[in-house]
């Protein structure tokens, strides 16, 4: 047993991070060994490629505005490792937390013992999330799905609805190698009976979204982007969607099609069980939201944990539409495993200058890598972050500096620069 947090963090986060999957089964049998957390609290399951962070954000935000006592359990943090399981907007607190890594400590201890099978990280920390909302019962829990669908630790939920955000060609190495192959994994939430909602907007995916939810007797609910109109870009941005007038504070026309999705969620909430988000709630909960490293602007430097070509997509045209006359430098840094060539010729395109730098992470790749394979004529690597940081900090008004590639990395330079 653990005396102190950080030492509690220090086990946890040493256990290896993604144990050889084929199935659910440890993920099975944990549950049941603690009595089946996961079936005493009512939940919204949320995948996706991109947007998954922001949707739950808006609808925790509505609900909490609704009234409702609200859990979230997302991955990974930008600031500290509590902010992966919180109660009502709160992270959950160093005492509470140190008690449940403790018990899992001992469980994970039985495991072993019992099936001589080691439980990852990321199982012991859904396991937590499992536990401690079983044990604080809030009227709803918003659980975002860590990678893919099918295989993932989240997927031994039986939620009231599953979203599925949007597909895109993160992680093709993992679960592709075809954009049909990540959906039908990440369709692996689609429980029977459970009413789907998504965004997703490839055509020739939509026979294997209605196979899917044909087979398994689920509701299969399409954002309606037709209902999406008069959107005014700007600080707040405002939209209208299906009549309703709403203003948010994060920046981008992809932050507007999540708080649709995310109304679209709370829709289906209330058509298929007895919850109830009058329009003020709605309004109040859209203008409330805020989800650190998504395009969080700090004076002249936007962190923005883009870590894929969509992401990065987004990020690009959110910057050209608020900055258009801006001086653009790129600070980036990606993991080594990401197919991030498309990203490097997207900044290219688009940024006056990048400088690559690097954290450390064992996945990180090399700064002098990523500049080796990048064609931009103003390009830089400087392996120390801090230094990177120092030489590249906006110096004029005219100046911005844009911090992506990774939420690892985002995490680290918002440390930094809130000091």
């Amino acid at each position: 047993m653990f005396d102190t947090l950080k030492e509690a963090q220090t086990w946890i986060e040493s256990v290896y991070r993604f144990g050889d999957k084929y199935d659910l089964s440890r993920m099975e049998k944990a549950v049941a060994m603690l009595g089946h957390p996961e079936k005493q609290f009512k939940s919204i399951h949320i995948g996706g490629t991109n947007g998954k962070g922001s949707t739950l954000t808006y609808l925790k935000h509505m609900l909490m505005e609704a009234g409702y006592s609200v859990g979230t359990y997302t991955s990974p943090y930008v600031v500290r490792f509590n902010e992966r399981i919180t109660l009502n907007g709160d992270d959950i607190d160093d005492a509470t937390l140190l008690e449940y890594i403790n018990r899992i400590y001992a469980f994970d201890q039985r495991y072993l013992d019992e099936h001589n099978d080691q439980i990852s990280f990321f199982e012991l920390v859904t396991l937590i999330a499992l536990l401690y909302f079983a044990d604080a019962k809030p009227d709803i829990a918003l659980i975002e799905v860590g990678l893919g669908g099918t295989l993932d630790a989240t997927n031994v939920i039986v939620p009231l609805l599953s979203v599925i955000t949007n597909i895109g060609t993160d992680h093709l190495h993992v679960i592709g190698p075809t954009l049909a192959d990540v959906a039908k994994n990440k369709l692996g939430i689609v429980k029977p009976g459970v009413p789907l909602i998504t965004a997703a907007e490839q055509p020739d995916l939509w026979p294997l979204f209605e196979a899917t939810c044909e087979q398994s007797n689920s509701a299969l609910i399409r954002f309606d982007s037709q209902r999406l109109d008069a959107i005014e870009l700007g600080m707040p941005t405002r939209f209208s969607f299906g009549g309703e007038t709403y203003a948010i504070h994060m920046a981008g026309l992809h932050q507007v099609h999540n708080a649709a999705l995310a109304l679209t969620v709370i829709e289906a909430l209330e058509a298929h069980h007895s919850y109830a988000v009058p329009d003020k709630a709605k309004k109040n909960g859209l203008s409330n939201a805020f989800w650190p490293g998504r395009f969080e602007i700090i004076g002249n430097v936007i962190l923005d944990g883009a870590h894929n070509i969509e992401g990065l997509t987004a990020c690009l045209k959110t910057v050209k539409a608020y900055y258009p006359n801006h001086r653009v430098t790129a600070l980036f840094t990606v993991m080594a495993d990401k197919d991030y060539q498309p990203m490097l010729e997207m900044l290219s395109a688009h940024v006056d200058r990048i400088v690559f730098t690097e954290i450390d992470h064992p996945r990180a790749e090399k700064a002098s890598v990523l500049k080796a394979n990048t064609s931009h004529p103003n390009v830089h690597a400087i392996p120390s972050l801090d230094e990177a940081l120092e030489k590249n900090r906006p110096k004029d008004a005219m100046d911005l500096l844009i911090v992506t590639g990774s939420l690892y990395f985002i995490s680290e330079v918002r440390k930094r620069i809130k000091k």
